[in-house]
This record gives structure tokens, sequence and C-alpha cells, in this order.
């Protein structure tokens, strides 16, 4: 039998290196960023073209590569930090990734100009699909200048499982964020297509926050810190006031490296219980430091998925710390009553009695004796209350004296004694009692509307109910491009975050035919100058943010989704809410609406709306 193991390649392998390093645009710019600061790069300017898919360009201010460095940087396994197999495990950068310039070189045509400090003359090499196309000298700045052109242009099918340039354009904004984040004294840039996205200065890690995602965050911030022997952790959360639904921005990072950590991020959420509604989500941006041997970072080939040796202490320290902060640093508006013209209510003093206020009343008073006898029984009473009879000498006159008299026997009208009662069960002549009918709906708790149905008794959740009839209606609104707006009096102004700037030019008619209407400001700010009708009493910034978050989370390619994504955003702000206490006429309404939607029983994001308790259930608890 013939052998059939063979050695691949080194074009094969590099592609096959590829596909787990470099999946899309945003993977390469996170490599060369990445090998631009362990550099020591102080400046980092990426610009790209068409999302990427034409051109990525890094430049660096860091101490460059020599003629060999050069030329060995796009051999596999190449690096710079390896030394012994020891060293894989106390990496202090931003790690081994020996495949990398190998597999970006592999995929797509690349070019690096470079020069180190003690040289007066860089070097420029042109590799293509992993063949050298040239290297000569040339002259330019110290640091390195790294074009990717045409990525994937050798592999047609995974340039074909490329997103759309908004979708990846995104991509890119998230990596390179996640990148900023870390390294608050660099200063980095951003361009597309010669717009500048980013251009964020060297300054404190609260600034460099506020710089990347709007100036709002400046005042929603609380530091935490703490410093034990396991590890240290650092960062801000966001007040409670600044959780949203969607949209929030949270971040790990352990070592200078961004990571996903659901068990951590539940640490943080519970140090927020019963302060945030259930459901909404709060930023925060923690720091950890650890020892490189008490983690490990190669059980996901993208590397953020950490494994800690000792979670469950620090999900205990992460979650005591965030407590710490919320008590330290979290103000609690106090209270300032008007108390200006109001009664004065003095303290109560234990040692010191309390002496009732003293009221004048009727002892004699029956409102069940007849009216012959509770006229006889009030005169008997304001004689004894004023120790005399009324008469022309009294300070009251007769019309008073009725009056008065008025006061103590007058009866609601349903009490008094009739010439013809109308004969009931309570024989009281209230003809309410038995002419108007048993409401057609019930309120259970404020919270679920329930109704007799022929197969037995239904139950609607009310703001399940409400969402499904608001979507269907703005929905239609959209596709028609018949929603109204209202204009507002006083435009509020809305600073967007670069990435949400990005989401929003995606979406913008699709927002102008919900109802919108936007004036960009520039430097990332919005006049919102209308709304949809209807939305008054809502709070439409909030709710612009969490519908650009959705959008950022779905993508941007299909319309009808987006579509889809807006109106159920706008849907749960503007469906009656649990708790509001419904009249049977507005009960009728939901019901009646609800039964014209498309779908009854669920809400579009699948959450039952209503249940049906069989009549045969309800007999069987009777039995």
């Amino acid at each position: 039998m013939s052998d059939i193991i063979q050695l691949l390649p080194d074009s094969v392998a590099n592609q096959i290196a590829a596909g787990e390093v470099i999946q899309r645009p945003a993977s390469v710019i996170k490599e060369l960023v990445e090998n631009s600061i362990d550099a020591g790069a102080t400046t980092v300017n990426v610009l790209v073209v068409d999302a990427g898919r034409t051109s990525i360009q890094v430049i660096d201010n860091g101490k460059g590569m020599s003629v060999t460095d050069a030329r060995l940087a796009f051999e596999r396994h190449a690096t710079s930090k390896i030394r012994k197999a020891d060293d894989l495990f106390a990496l202090h950068t931003m790690g081994f990734r020996g495949e990398a310039l190998a597999s970006i070189a592999a995929v797509a045509q690349v070019e690096l100009k470079t020069r180190t400090d003690d040289s007066e003359i860089g070097t420029d090499i042109s590799i293509s699909g992993s063949k050298v196309v040239g290297q000569e000298p040339v002259a330019c700045p110290v640091g390195s200048n790294m074009t990717v052109e045409n990525l994937f242009y050798n592999v047609p099918a995974r340039r074909k499982f490329l997103k759309t340039n908004a979708t990846e354009l995104n991509n890119i904004m998230a990596a390179y964020e996640r990148i900023v984040l870390v390294y608050p004294n660099i200063c980095f840039t951003l361009h597309s297509n010669g717009s500048e996205l980013l251009n964020l200065r060297s300054g404190s890690l609260r600034q460099r926050i506020a710089d990347v995602f709007g100036k709002r965050f400046n005042n929603d911030l609380l530091p935490v810190a703490v410093d034990t022997a396991i590890c240290k952790i650092t960062g801000f959360v966001g007040k409670p006031e600044a959780a949203r639904k969607k949209g929030a921005h949270q971040y790990f990072f352990v070592n200078g490296r961004y990571m996903r950590h659901s068990y951590f991020h539940k640490a943080v959420m519970q140090a927020f219980d019963r302060m945030v509604p259930v459901g909404m989500q709060v930023p925060y941006f923690i720091y950890f430091e650890v020892p490189p041997t008490d983690i490990d970072v190669n059980i996901h080939p993208t590397k953020t998925e950490i494994k800690f040796e000792n979670e469950q202490s620090v999900w205990q320290i992460l979650m005591a710390s965030v407590r710490d902060s919320l008590g330290k640093f979290c103000e609690v508006p106090a209270i300032d009553f008007d108390t200006e013209g109001k009664p004065d209510i003095p303290l109560f003093m234990p040692s010191s009695d309390v002496i009732p206020p003293s009221v004048s009343y009727n002892p004699e008073y029956n409102p069940f004796a007849s009216h012959d006898e509770r006229n006889k029984k009030a005169l008997s009473g304001w004689e004894q209350m004023y120790g005399r009879k009324n008469s022309e000498d009294d300070a009251f006159s007769d019309i008073q004296y009725r009056e008065a008299q008025g006061d103590i026997f007058e009866m609601p009208l349903q009490y008094q004694e009739q010439d013809d009662p109308v004969k009931n069960e309570d024989n009281r002549g209230n003809k309410s009692i038995i002419e108007d009918k048993s409401p057609a709906h019930y309120q259970y708790k404020g919270k679920y509307i329930m109704t007799a149905v022929k197969s037995g008794l239904m139950v609607i959740d009310q703001h399940r109910a409400g969402i499904r009839i608001q979507y269907e209606k703005i929905l239609r609104q959209m596709e028609n491009c018949c929603a109204e707006s209202q204009k507002v009096l006083f435009p509020e102004i809305i600073h967007l975050s670069p990435s949400e700037v990005l989401t929003k030019n995606t979406v913008s008619d699709e927002l102008v035919h919900a109802g919108f209407d936007l004036t960009d400001l520039g430097g990332n700010s919005y006049a919102v100058n209308g709304i949809p009708a209807g939305m008054e009493c809502i709070d439409y910034v909030t709710l612009l943010h969490e519908m650009i978050g959705e959008v950022a989370e779905i993508g941007s390619g299909a319309l009808k989704k987006v579509n889809q994504t807006l109106a159920l955003s706008m849907a749960r702000s503007l469906a009656v809410s649990e708790g509001e206490v419904l009249g049977n006429q507005e009960m009728e309404c939901i019901v009646n609406e609800l039964f014209l939607c498309s779908n009854v029983n669920y809400t579009p994001d699948g959450a039952l709306i209503l249940s049906i308790l069989a009549q045969k259930d309800i007999e069987q608890l009777f039995n």
C-alpha cells in the first residue's frame, strides 16, 4: 500500500493558519495594531478603504525592524517574544501569535516599510500569497508602515462570505475600541475612505472612555479599585441610572487583553441587585491584573475566553469591589420638600404626652335613626354642645342654625328614605346595584386582563399585548413611509459614540420613516427635532440609544430585519406598562386590537401573550 501522509506546502499551511487567525478585516487590524503597541509606539494610525476589503494601512512610530527582521517576521512561528517553552506561560505583552504576519501575507498582498532609530535608511518588502515579490532600501520615518491590500484575493470562498461594508466597518470599530481602551497613553486615529472616525489623544482612562463613547459617560462612571494577593482590579462601573436595555458597553480586560467572561458578568450584575430593573444592563470597564501563570488564554481560537485558576475567589473580590464602589461614590439625591405655606408637623417625642386635638361633634348622632328622631336628637345635641337653645340673641341666626342642622344630619341621597324606594336585595333604593352589568373584562394585579370565552377563562398579559399591537402598527407605518412625526418645542441633544454613528448612518432612512428627525451638529452629536407621534412622554433619547444598540447587534444587512428591530424597540416603549390600572373600555380596546393582529399568541421576540384556562379545568378545581 502506498503512503498517504504528506507534508503540506508552506503556502497551503499558511492559508490553513490564516483561516484560524484572519477571519475578517477586523482580525488583520487587531494583529497589526497589537504588533505596533508591542513595538513601543506612542502613535498608531489606521486607514481602511471599503471596510478593509480594498486596503488596510497601519502606521506607527515604534522602534521598527531591521532588514533581516523584516524578512523573518513573515515566516511561520517567527516571534520576538519566545525563546523557550516556559516563556509561553509568562507573557506580559499581547501574547504569542507566531502565524499572524505569515497568515496575513498568505491571503493578501502586503507591503511593509520600516526603519529603526539607529539606521539612516529603511527597508521596503512586498509579499503576495506568501511569496516575496521584492525587497529594497527605502527612505521612511522610524517605525513601521504596513499596507494590506485585496484581502482574500486568492481565497474567493472566504471573500464571498464577508458581510456588507457597514457590518465589517462596525466589526473593525469594535476591535479597535477593545485595544484603545487598554492603552489611554497612546494616541490612536482611525480613518475610513478618507473620513476620520476616531482621533484619540493620550490621557487618563476616564478621558479615553469619554472620548470613545461620548461625553455623557464622564458623569456616569464610578471608580472601582481593589488590590489583593490574588488579583488587582481597577476600572469603572456605570451608575444605576446609566442602565439600559440594549447597547450597554461592557468590557473585561485581563493583563491588557480583552476577554468575555459570563461568570464575572454575573458578579457585576449581582452587585447591582435591586438597584436596576430586571433585564437592564449597566456599563462597566473592568481591568484585571493577575500573574500570567494563573490564567490560560489558549482555550479559544480568538483568545477572547480566558480560564482563571481561582475563578470563585476572583468572583467574590469583583462583586465586593463593585458594591464598595456603589456604596462610596453613588450619590443618592436628597428629597427636597417644598414646605412653604405647609402646616408645621412636630417631631414625635416619646417622653412627652400626646394630646389629641379637640373636635366638636354630636355624640347623639345616629345615621340609622328615622328622620324625625335624627332631627330631635340633633337639636338636643345642639343644646348639649352650646348649653342653650337657639334664640334671637344667639350669635347664630336661624339660617345659620338650619345650615348647621343640615351639616349634622344631611345624608347621601341613596341612604335617605324615599317615598317610592326601588326594591332590591339590600332595599337601599340604589339602582346601580342591579342595573349595571358586570364588566366584560377584569384586571388582575395590574398586569393581566381576564375575560370569559367559550372554552374557559382567557388571561392576557397587557404589556405583551401592547407590544404586539404597537409593533404591527409601527411596522406598517415604516413600510408605507407614513409615520407621523411630531416636532418638539425644545430639541434634545443626543451624543453618540463613533460606533453608534456608523450604525445610525446605515439606518438613517429607516429612522426617518419611523418618524424621527435628527440634525447633525458635528462631533458625533445630533439634535432630535422630531419624534414619532405619541412618544411625547417617553425618554426618546434613551430609546434611540437602545434602538441603535439593537441594530448593531443584528447588523444592518437586511432592511426588513432592521425595520422589525426598530419597530420592536419603539413598541416596548409605547406599550401599556405593567401595573397600569385600566378601565373596562381600555381593556376592551386592547383585546379587540390584539385579535386584529397577525399573531395574537406571541410577541415579536417570542414571549407568550395569552393563555386559556379550560372550563373543565376550572370545574375540576371545585370537585
